[in-house]
């Protein structure tokens, strides 16, 4: 599939927005039990469909549960909570990245016309490595999240890309956001020589990843003969055991995080190298609640397509250098007169754990936000609780404790000025 598009003049602020009220209906929390109803058909990674086919006879009761999860069917847990969190904070876990699609970006006109359709530099990003941007409307207003990538040469012989020597833009997003972003990106199209094509929609022989995370990940890639990468948001290819790896360093507060994308036929070999040199596998909830802890928001969550860029308090996101692009005049009006009237912070809880859209409030009585999202982490010295919130800017400013109420019973909580200490021990 190929889409031929165009740039959009930043002078032209017009179009009417594409996310429908059913778009808006996929905006939900991110996990959902796998006997309810999903909002669209949902496939199984790769990884979910090679451990449902490796559980046959007694093994049958191992099958994990599988959940909605980012646009995909993914293992609910794959080991005991307290395992699965150590081996995020303290050791290195294994986990699904099915869920992720990359999406080449070919033509001539492909860094001009990508430029102007999101937040963060696209022209000037060094070979290898990546960025996290926003996509706007013309409203300023948020429309999802996806990462730029920035090629080498070398390219897999399935994807017929750029001529050798010509680096190549990849787009990684979310899969409940995938159509709607591509639907989104249709509708500038006029005379530019773009195209894009997903890479990752064929669980045969399409990209897909998995995930390793913990701050002992770079060793275990070390061991099995893989880079290790030592900064964040770069990139390497690597030849290994008759495959071709991509290695990504991800973006990570609390633990180092990797990407490992290959053919998705090769997930079978790529999980049993990992496991086998010791990565602990991880389900969806572990990792949702360790996101969560780090303070990362997630598109459909956390962000919500009414939401400003600056609301966000993820300036990672924006460059103010870059020029032109779908929403930069809000977002530079918003920079010139200095601030927002709210911002999603991160937040200790101390009470029960609150449902997505509880109420925050001042000991007064008056509202000061509420939260999106919230999870516990079962830590070695007891169990802590990490929300994230959409906090009121007259709020922060009086600094004083924030209640919340789940059920009939109610918690506090405090405001995060840094990642929080997950000792171990």
């Amino acid at each position: 599939m190929a889409r031929a598009l165009r740039s959009k003049n930043c002078a032209r602020t017009g179009e009417k927005s594409p996310m429908t009220e059913n778009d808006l209906s996929l905006a939900t929390p991110a996990i959902h039990s796998a006997d309810e109803t999903p909002p669209v058909t949902l496939r199984p990674t790769p990884l979910a469909a090679l451990l449902a086919s490796a559980a046959t006879g007694p093994e049958l009761a191992a099958w994990p549960e599988l959940v909605a999860y980012r646009g995909a069917l993914t293992p609910l847990k794959l080991d005991a909570p307290e395992r699965e969190t150590a081996a995020l904070i303290y050791g290195v876990a294994v986990h699904d990245l099915g869920w992720l699609r990359r999406v080449a970006v070919r033509g001539e006109d492909r860094f001009r016309w990508l430029s102007g359709m999101v937040t963060n530099t696209v022209n000037d990003l060094e070979v290898n490595t990546g960025a996290w941007n926003l996509v706007l409307n013309a409203q300023g207003r948020i429309q999802g999240d996806l990462n730029v990538w920035r090629e080498g040469e070398r390219l897999p012989p399935q994807r017929q890309g750029p001529i050798s020597g010509d680096p190549g833009l990849d787009l990684e997003i979310a899969a409940d956001q995938h159509d709607r972003l591509l639907a989104h990106f249709d509708r500038f199209i006029i005379m530019d020589d773009v195209e894009l094509v997903p890479l990752s929609l064929n669980h045969e022989t399409g990209e897909t990843a998995l995930g390793l995370t913990g701050p002992q990940a770079a060793d275990l890639l070390a061991r099995l003969g893989l880079p290790e990468l030592k900064e964040p948001l770069t990139s390497a290819r690597a030849a290994w055991n008759g495959l071709e790896v991509l290695v990504v360093r991800a973006y990570g507060m609390l633990a180092l995080h990797y990407e490992l994308w290959v053919q998705a036929d090769k997930i079978p070999a790529l999980w049993k190298a990992l496991t086998e040199a010791g990565a602990n596998p991880v389900g969806a909830a572990s990792l949702e609640a360790f996101r969560i802890a780090e303070g990362i928001p997630a598109y459909g969550i956390d962000i919500a397509e009414r939401d400003l860029p600056q609301e966000t308090s993820q300036m990672r996101a924006l460059s103010f250098s870059k020029g032109c692009y779908l929403g930069q005049e809000i977002v530079e009006r918003i920079r010139s007169r200095g601030s927002v009237h709210r911002h999603l912070r991160t937040l200790e809880l101390f009470g029960p754990v609150p449902p997505a859209g509880a109420e925050l409030t001042l000991e007064s009585g008056a509202v000061a936000g509420q939260i999106t999202s919230a999870a516990e982490l079962p830590l070695e010295k007891g169990h802590r609780l990490f929300a994230l919130g959409m906090i009121r800017g007259e709020a922060e400013l009086r600094n004083q404790p924030l209640t919340y109420t789940a059920g009939e019973t109610a918690g506090t909580a405090n405001i995060l000025t840094a990642p929080p200490q997950l000792e171990a021990g």
